[in-house]
């Protein structure tokens, strides 16, 4: 393939891999007999004993899949024959992952075994020593948990005797002063004698088991602090010939991508690098490894620490009355054999889903043997490239080393791809008031013909000098489009003026309910002046409004979750004016029978408002004016009456007062006759003013249900 800016594409035969192993070495393998297996003790550090080692081979690392998640899957291939041990080490912080992902490919091996000392090993081990070291006790701990234990003491003679006890008394020095001194009590021949610890020069025990166990504890103390690595032991019976991996999953560091990009030529070429690291304390040679990019889900589960639980002490059950039991749910009308037919089908199924029916079969004749994970490979210019589920491989086409505490870069693609160069006007920083300058950037098309992960871009570009800037991309799936801006264009300047109005879109009315529907609209008007004589591809990046619809321009070029893109030309020595609108709708509903006469002349009167609808409402106004006069008229016609009443009872009173046959009281008769001649005609009028009233109420009211828009 073509160079890049004059340098050709090195194509690394060193391998790479990640933390991934992390003070894990190479399996060592002791090769042993059938008989030999069931017998065979581990030694220290969970290593096999010398006693039964007869040849020892190396499991070699041949396969690596470091993931960008931060793990890594390594596998280990050998040829073995007969019976072994594999002791596999372990960092101690790695071993929780081992337990979890072991996997164990023994084509003959039926009944694999794997053993490592627990977490508490050292500890519990010390605790069942004739002499306790754990917990790093002092010497006057250590005589005290030895009561009745013989010792020779020199102090500085030889005294011989057993162990009473150890206590602190309080002895008299020089001054009149006091100290508390620590004193051992030993039983003699001669009998009980108190030695003060600070006068024994020596001391030692007469049973050698003591003797024993303290040698043994203080080895365990001294490999336990110069070590911290366990021994997975993997125990194969299988008889003859056959090859083995073993595989697992660890914490491995992320790889990395890095891109150059150089748009200096007619077709532009984009290479990518991956950057992986091997911080382990193993070197690794010719291994085939793999590039995931994805995002598998993984955890940490304390499997190598044992977990205990705390159990209830329960009274002993010689007498008392029965407690009722609780039983949890069964299979109805099924048998245990049925049961395990139905288990058996269903394995199965899931295996012959999972990997075919020739998997099923082999599992069947050895069923602890997990199938081999895979990872085949496509083919690309530089790199094998193959969809791994819903994530992308990578697998570098050459073995791969790489040494201890070691970092590379290895090739991962170089390709021509479709770029165009565009500015980047963003609409987010442009806001009112403030100028901003667009972004120098390129759209890209990828035509790798592979899945690019996330990473850095340096671009090139003989049009500035060599280098122009650096990019980001995110994650870069075949044959999409993609933005990057890689500087900013000084000689483009923009700003953005923004209005917000109301518009009337429909009114509608039926059955007295009237629906007016307006939208709000937002428009920004994109101001940008190009002082090159040049002229420029743009492509304004408009943030979406939330909830709204775009209005103008009626189509967009590209739209993500948070923005438009708009592409347009920037004219040389020219300004463009770039207007884009969005509208949100508004409904609003009004019962015109519960409405003011006030709100609804208000409607009949807005010139927003269609001309067959103000007229409407403004005939409805009228028949509600006229309605409302109508009760007016009655409310008055009722008051009058009341008046008249207010009046005939004063004229009573006074007549009363007066007496019907004098004078006076004749003329109050008389004004009695009138009044209640008044009152029956006012009575008429009130009745009149009701029937009015209600027919223009009722007019008012048939007319809104009645009136369509």
């Amino acid at each position: 393939m073509k160079g890049f800016l004059g340098f050709s594409f090195v194509i690394l035969t060193t391998t790479l891999t990640a933390q991934a192993v992390q003070d894990v070495s190479t399996p060592q393998i002791v090769q042993t007999s059938q008989n030999e297996l069931s017998t065979l003790s581990v030694g220290k550090n969970g290593t096999p004993s010398s006693a039964v080692q007869k040849r020892e081979e190396r499991m070699a690392l041949t396969r690596i899949a470091l993931f960008s998640s931060g793990i890594g899957f390594f596998e280990h291939k050998g040829e073995l024959s007969d019976a072994v041990e594999i002791a596999l080490p372990f960092n101690v912080d790695l071993m929780d992952d081992a337990l979890k992902s072991l996997i164990i490919n023994d084509p003959l091996s039926k009944d694999p075994q794997v053993v490592y000392p627990s977490k508490e090993t050292l500890f519990r081990t010390l605790k069942s020593l004739s002499i306790d070291l754990s917990g790093n006790p002092g010497m006057a701990e250590v005589l005290g948990n030895l009561r009745g234990a013989e010792v020779d003491v020199y102090a500085p003679n030889l005294i011989s005797g057993r162990i009473i006890g150890v206590e602190y008394r309080t002895v008299r020095t020089g001054n009149n002063q006091t100290d508390t001194v620590l004193f051992v009590s030993l039983l003699s021949k001669q009998g009980v004698k108190t030695i003060a610890l600070s006068d024994i020069s020596a001391f030692s025990f007469k049973d050698e088991k003591i003797n024993a166990d303290l040698n043994h504890a203080l080895d365990l103390l001294l490999e336990s602090r110069n070590s911290d690595t366990r021994a997975l032991t993997v125990r194969l019976s299988g008889k003859g010939k056959r090859n083995v991996t073993l595989s697992y999953v660890i914490p491995a560091p992320v790889w990395k991508v890095s891109y150059r990009l150089d748009l200096s030529e007619e077709k532009p070429l984009l290479q990518g690098w991956a950057i992986v690291d091997n911080d382990s304390d193993t070197d690794w040679e010719n291994v085939e490894l793999s590039l995931v990019a994805g995002r598998p889900t993984s955890f940490i589960q304390r499997l190598y620490a044992p977990y205990r639980v705390s159990r209830p002490i329960l009274p002993l059950s010689i007498a008392g009355a029965a407690d009722a039991p609780i039983y949890g749910s069964g299979w109805e009308g099924i048998s245990g054999a049925q049961i395990a037919a139905k288990r058996l089908n269903q394995e199965r199924a899931d295996t012959t889903a999972a990997y075919g029916e020739e998997a099923y079969e082999k599992s069947a004749e050895a069923p602890l043997s997990a199938p081999r994970a895979s990872f085949a490979s496509g083919v690309v210019e530089t790199a094998d490239a193959q969809k791994a589920g819903d994530q992308f491989q990578f697998t570098i086409k050459k073995p791969v080393s790489l040494a201890r505490q070691q970092s590379a870069m290895l090739p991962l693609v170089e390709s021509t791809i479709e770029a165009e160069k565009v500015l980047v006007f963003s609409g987010a920083k442009a806001t009112p008031g403030r100028t901003v300058n667009p972004s120098i950037g390129a759209r890209l098309v990828n035509t790798s013909g592979m899945k690019l992960p996330a990473g850095p871009i340096t671009v090139f570009d003989a049009e500035y000098a060599g280098y122009a800037g650096d990019a980001l991309i995110e994650f870069f799936p075949e044959n999409e489009k993609r933005l990057i801006s890689f500087g900013d264009d000084l000689s483009v300047q923009g700003s953005v003026i923004s209005t917000n109005s109301y518009e009337t879109v429909s009114v509608k009315a039926s059955k007295g309910v009237m629906i007016i529907n307006r939208r709000q609209v937002y428009e920004k008007v994109y101001t940008i002046k190009n002082a090159a004589d040049e002229t420029k591809n743009l492509v304004i990046e408009h943030s979406v409004m939330p909830g709204t619809t775009l209005v103008e321009p009626s189509k967009f070029d590209e739209r993500t979750d948070a923005v438009y893109r708009f592409s347009t030309e920037l004219p040389a020595s020219g300004t463009i004016l770039f207007t884009v609108k969005e509208s949100d709708p508004v409904a609003e509903r009004i019962v015109l029978g519960q409405s003011r006469i006030e709100t609804i002349a208000v409607y009949a009167s807005n010139q927003e408002i269609p001309e067959n609808a103000r007229q409407a409402l403004q005939k409805a106004v009228s028949l509600k004016r006229f309605a409302d006069d109508a009760r007016a008229a009655q409310a008055d016609a009722e008051v009058d009456l009341v008046r008249l009443f207010a009046e005939q009872e004063r004229v009573r009173q006074n007549l009363i007062a007066a007496g019907a046959q004098s004078p006076q009281g004749q003329d109050y008769l008389k004004k009695l006759t009138d009044l209640d001649a008044a009152i029956d005609k006012q009575n008429e009028s009130i009745a009149d003013a009701k029937s009015t009233a209600l027919t223009a109420q009722n007019a008012y009211a048939d007319y809104l249900v009645e009136m369509e828009l």
